[in-house]
């Protein structure tokens, strides 16, 4: 089996749940992408054109710090979560992305959202590591179950 990382991004705790259940479904080591500056609830407040998120999402050249960088230099397959801003990966995935060499790596999103799918993210993905394998993800709810959780990841891991 491929050596796992489960790497996310989660404002309110939903992709974090989600996360760590798959984490510990199928084993995988798991790193929290913190952005330097945390965000308030106010930055991310979507209806505000003025916020943080939004004005992070205007941007798409705009990179948050990041409070720590991930080593990614032992895995051979990397989940990257995170909930869905304006139809997309939000911009600190983005940094993630660029923050590390994915060559030779295969690269899984998945988001969790309401209702919106990941839109153009493994797209947007696969152009910042080029030399990674960025596959198409899946949108889960927060009340996704273990089991179909490793059912999903699982396909991944036997590739």
């Amino acid at each position: 089996m491929k050596k796992t990382l489960i790497a996310y991004f989660s404002a309110s705790g939903t992709t974090k749940k989600v996360a760590e259940k798959m984490a510990e479904a199928i084993g995988a080591d798991l790193f929290e992408i913190v952005p330097e500056t945390p965000y308030t609830r106010a930055d991310l407040n979507w209806m505000d054109k003025k916020s943080r998120s939004t004005a992070e999402m205007k941007d798409k050249n705009c990179r948050p710090a990041m409070a720590a960088k991930p080593d990614v230099s032992g895995y051979d397959l990397i989940f990257v979560g995170f909930p869905v801003w304006w139809y997309r990966e939000p911009s600190i995935i983005d940094t993630f992305m660029e923050s590390a060499d994915f060559s030779g790596k295969t690269v899984v999103p998945f988001c969790t959202s309401g209702g919106s799918g990941l839109g153009d993210s493994a797209k947007n993905m696969q152009s910042l590591a080029p030399g990674a394998t960025v596959l198409d993800g899946r949108r889960f709810s927060a009340l996704i179950s273990a089991d179909t959780l490793k059912k999903w990841a699982k396909q991944f891991a036997a590739e």
